[in-house]
């Protein structure tokens, strides 16, 4: 086993590891494909996204409030079906990460913004548990990036100096809320950028 002076990463799911799992463009092909006013269910789920992406509401009543508040031309099944289609792999990062945990013996924790139904999905179709060790996810403990709450149970499951601990992440803000905290952060652009900045960290494959 290699040594290295950090213990843990915290690393964000979608636009890291992952696609985004319901993010705008997702939202507008669906849109396009099942026809019908992308606008107005846009401002729909501007107002109750939250509330889901914090586990106070479930996917089938997100829906009703959103999509289904009306009668539509399709199953929700169908829509539901689509939904988790979005959901892809990005190979070479998650490489990066089951890597580096085989080599250093580190702990990884996944600190997510995303509803119930789609972390388990995404979890399970990607068997995100070969290399991450928990889930801090806001549906899990109803608080979402940047409440500075989150990032604190995601402490805690560590229990490592804020210096033994690299928080990687797709947005900008978040990013600079770890800081803030006294985390080593990254900012996430791609596989290339974020290894670069591992290894100047003293992780390296």
């Amino acid at each position: 086993m290699a040594s290295s002076p950090i213990g843990a990463l915290l690393i964000d799911i979608g636009g890291v590891i992952l696609t985004k799992g319901w993010d705008r463009h997702a939202r507008r092909r669906a849109a396009e494909r099942f026809q019908y006013d992308h606008d107005e269910v846009e401002d729909r789920h501007e107002i109750v996204v939250q509330t889901y992406e914090e586990g106070d509401m479930t996917l089938d009543e997100y829906l009703d409030h959103v999509v289904f508040f009306k009668e539509r031309g399709f199953p929700r099944d169908d829509y539901k079906a689509f939904m988790f289609s979005q959901s892809k792999a990005y190979p070479d990062t998650i490489c990066l990460f089951a890597d580096l945990k085989a080599k250093y013996r580190m702990s990884v924790i996944a600190l997510s913004n995303e509803g119930r139904e789609l972390t388990i999905h995404r979890v399970r179709t990607f068997n995100l548990t070969q290399f991450i060790d928990f889930f801090v996810v806001s549906s899990f403990v109803h608080y979402r990036k940047p409440d500075l709450r989150i990032f604190h149970m995601a402490l805690d499951q560590v229990l490592l100096p804020l210096d033994s601990v690299v928080f990687i992440d797709d947005t900008p803000l978040h990013v600079e809320v770890a800081r803030g905290l006294g985390i080593k952060a990254i900012a996430h652009v791609d596989r290339e950028t974020t290894a670069t900045a591992l290894s100047e960290m003293g992780l390296s494959l």
